[in-house]
């Protein structure tokens, strides 16, 4: 398959008990989020499953269990690679929080065990709300990353933060950064980030990157020896990400390979440093034909770190991945209706839905991004190829994106047609803005979020979407 695959492409009707992914499934010509029936959401025509009531389109749906799900699945991966190859380290799983910073989702992922990563003061104010309820204990570590020198808040407020939590661990983007730490007295555990952002072959390749990101190689010694001057500062993490989305496993490693490298010669030196933090960058499955070998990337890590600290004579380090588009793309939905087929003598009917892509998902209008898109009912009757419109009156609020050659099927029968877009949690919330005014000043939809009791049953909490007025008041219309 040339293209990505974000639908249905077929002309004849889904079979029951068809299987899209993993959470995603047909039955009896209703699409399912693992068990939940979601055209349920909208028509109630069959057995309640706890909602207790019908909700009005659009919708945005927060589905907790897959973030458990991912995590859990990870850590199974990487124990399983770990038994197989001997590995003697531990492996850490960290949540990055810019993918999603929404208070149910950082507490979901804090109470599956995540370590919790940051970027920006307000991070530090979320870590202290998560601290007073008990959510972020004192063994988890707390990855400090993001530009953070001297005179900034976020520089003063993980110093705060230190007092409260003493599991902190500042990655050092730039010499700078180290001031405000040793000036603090406070006994910091120190991480430095390489700049290695990109393809590259080798070292030298590597320091030619043009990234603003982490530390060339010179200045990344100068940093070690600073923290190892410092009175209260202790080397302990190495941090090199190498990109993002990365799909096949073989590049990834051939990119942390000169970085590994460098990992072991500082470990040669400074004996503290125990942590070998990838970052991020792990793909995730945002069309339906995706793939990415997760078993066999953790394996080519885990040796790879095995055969290079052999050869410098060093022990293995701890593995950390930074997780955010990974834990969360895939929780997330956002369901419409389709208000108005449109047979204009376009080359595809127009199916135009009651709310926004192009401010619902910016990537597919910024980077020609993929979704998976699918109906929520009438899976059961004919398709045909169509375009998505929608309700703003702005040419780039289509689907699939201008660029894309992806294919687009939906039911012939469009009375009381809803559609979802799938694998939306990461990233699209916060980058369209949360809460804001947005394009054509349309308001921001409901949100349910839906977990499982113990027993399996679902249960839901609906947040209220905007109104008119409170539209017209973030916009100055209305004083408050």
């Amino acid at each position: 398959m040339t293209h990505p695959v974000i639908g249905w492409e077929r002309e004849t009707p889904v079979p029951t008990h068809h299987i899209f992914n993993d959470y995603l499934n047909a039955r009896d010509g209703r699409l399912y989020f693992q068990d939940l029936d979601l055209a349920q959401l909208f028509v109630g025509d069959r057995q309640d499953q706890g909602l207790g009531k019908t909700l009005p389109s659009p919708l945005e749906i927060v589905y907790l269990p897959k973030i458990r799900q991912k995590i859990e699945r990870m850590r199974q991966i990487f124990a399983a690679v770990s038994a197989e190859v001997g590995y003697a380290g531990r492996f850490h799983y960290a949540y990055a929080s810019k993918a999603n910073a929404a208070e149910e989702v950082v507490r979901t992922t804090l109470g599956a065990g995540a370590h919790c990563e940051m970027s920006s003061t307000v991070d530090v104010e979320i870590a202290r709300l998560m601290i007073a309820a008990g959510r972020l204990p004192p063994e988890r570590m707390v990855i400090c990353n993001g530009f953070k020198p001297a005179g900034t808040d976020y520089a003063a407020n993980i110093v705060r933060l230190k007092r409260e939590h003493d599991n902190i661990i500042p990655v050092i983007e730039d010499l700078s950064e180290l001031l405000p730490l040793i000036e603090s007295g406070l006994p910091f555990d120190v991480g430095l980030r390489q700049k290695c952002y990109g393809p590259h072959q080798d070292q030298a390749e590597m320091e030619t990157a043009n990234s603003r990101f982490g530390m060339d190689v010179d200045n990344l010694w100068q940093a070690a020896a600073a923290t190892a001057a410092a009175p209260n500062l202790n080397l302990k993490l190495y941090h090199a990400m190498v990109g993002s989305q990365i799909v096949n496993e073989a590049d990834f490693l051939t990119w942390l390979k000169p970085p590994i490298e460098i990992y072991a010669r500082l470990r040669q030196r400074y004996p503290s440093l125990n942590i070998f933090d990838f970052g991020g960058g792990v793909p995730v499955p945002m069309t339906l034909n995706f793939t990415f070998d997760y078993h066999g990337f953790a394996r080519l890590l885990l040796t790879t770190l095995q055969e290079v600290c052999r050869r410098y004579d060093v022990p293995v380090p701890d593995v950390m991945g930074e997780f955010g588009r990974y834990t969360t793309s895939e929780h997330g939905a956002h369901l419409f209706k389709v208000v108005m087929v449109k047979e204009n003598v376009s080359r595809l009917p127009w199916y135009i839905i009651d709310g926004s892509i192009m401010t619902s998902f910016p990537d597919s209008w910024a980077l020609s991004e993929h979704f998976i898109v699918l109906p929520l009912n009438h899976l059961d009757k004919p398709f045909r190829r169509v375009q998505l419109g929608g309700i703003t009156c702005d040419s780039d609020d289509v689907y699939p994106p201008k660029p894309s050659q992806s294919p687009l099927y939906l039911p012939v029968e469009t009375d009381d047609l809803y559609i979802g877009f799938f694998s939306i949690g990461a990233y699209q919330e916060m980058l369209g803005g949360v809460r804001g005014s947005k394009h054509c000043v349309l308001p921001e939809a409901n949100e349910l979020i839906v977990d499982r009791d113990d027993a399996g049953r679902y249960q839901f909490q609906i947040l209220p979407g905007q109104s008119t007025g409170d539209v017209l008041r973030n916009l100055g219309y209305i004083k408050t």
